[in-house]
């Protein structure tokens, strides 16, 4: 096929590598890495790269061990010679550290964008940021999908008879309202106040859930506390049936309990991040297609823009 693109991955996400390169149509290449005795990490491309279009997927998710070997790859195949080297990212780590919303403290989004660029990416492929303007931290072109185009057609498959969405916060507000007009349905909001991170102080609904079939959407689903409260809170209100969406399973400490002991009828998720342990509450929809498609359109200089919500409104 195209004998100039490469695909590789790091460990962490060999299980979506291998989906991804299946749809696209090319194996994934052969590259070694090893931890030595210290837990350092080497990296070497087994074949050649010379003169290629080199994608390398990875996830960083926790532990940083991902996040390294996507920098040493990155490294290694600027050395190698490689024409472009792009970083296939499905979940961008440390994308809520977006600000300085506190005194003293770092904005982990852009130190993680000055290290891909520093290593040498030339360009990076990821979806859902927490916050779209990351892609503002980069000085090298970053291609943002998102996971709309695989949730929508979910979505419809529900066939729910009184659809609204709900926005788990006020800064998700603007994602929500975009889906909700493709539906031409009405949309809620879920008012959080955090004491500290992964605590909820208090929440408000803003909007009326009488009867109706709600849809939650966000990026992160962390500990699983926000939409948990957020599921008891809308049925207390009347609401029919509650349900989430959340591209990014990072699914951390009770996140399992959480989930299984709400009210929520299903929490659909993306495959950027490996699900720790099996639930019957929780389905994934893969995003396997979508990465191959922007991969593919990087590699011939296509646009993206039929993969994006607007596209398809346009379409509807």
């Amino acid at each position: 096929m195209e004998s100039n693109v490469k695909l590789f991955s790091g460990t962490g996400s060999r299980y979506l590598a291998e989906k991804i390169a299946k749809k696209f149509g090319e194996p994934l290449g052969k590259v070694n890495i090893q931890t030595f005795s210290d837990g350092e990490i080497g990296v070497e491309f087994q074949e050649s790269i010379r003169g290629q279009f080199v994608f390398l997927i990875q996830s960083t998710f926790a532990p940083t061990d991902n996040m390294m070997e996507l920098l040493l790859m990155i490294d290694a195949a600027k050395r190698a010679s490689a024409y472009k080297v792009i970083a296939v990212i499905p979940y961008y780590g440390y994308a809520r550290q977006d600000r300085k919303d506190r005194p003293r403290v770092a904005i982990g989004s852009k130190l993680v964008a000055n290290m891909l660029t520093a290593a040498g990416a030339d360009r990076v492929i990821t979806m859902d940021l927490h916050a779209p303007q990351i892609q503002g931290y980069f000085d090298i072109p970053v291609d943002h999908l998102e996971s709309s185009a695989i949730f929508i057609p979910y979505i419809e498959d529900l066939k729910l008879s009184n659809l609204t969405f709900a926005a788990p916060d006020v800064g998700s507000a603007n994602r929500i309202r975009e889906i909700a007009s493709y539906f031409e349905v009405e949309m809620v909001i879920c008012d959080k106040h955090r004491k500290r991170a992964n605590e909820i102080a208090s929440m408000v609904v803003i909007g009326d859930v009488t009867d109706k079939d709600i849809v939650l959407i966000d990026d992160i689903c962390d500990t699983g506390g926000t939409l948990a409260k957020s599921a008891g809170l809308l049925k207390e209100k009347g609401a029919r049936s509650v349900r989430a969406f959340c591209t990014h399973p990072v699914l951390s400490g009770k996140a399992y309990d959480n989930i299984n002991n709400s009210v929520l009828e299903e929490l659909v998720v993306s495959d950027t991040i490996p699900l720790k342990q099996e639930t019957g509450k929780i389905k994934v929809v893969s995003t396997d297609d979508l990465f191959a498609t922007a991969i593919r359109n990087a590699f011939e200089n296509k646009s993206i823009n039929s993969l994006f919500l607007r596209s398809m409104r346009e379409k509807k």
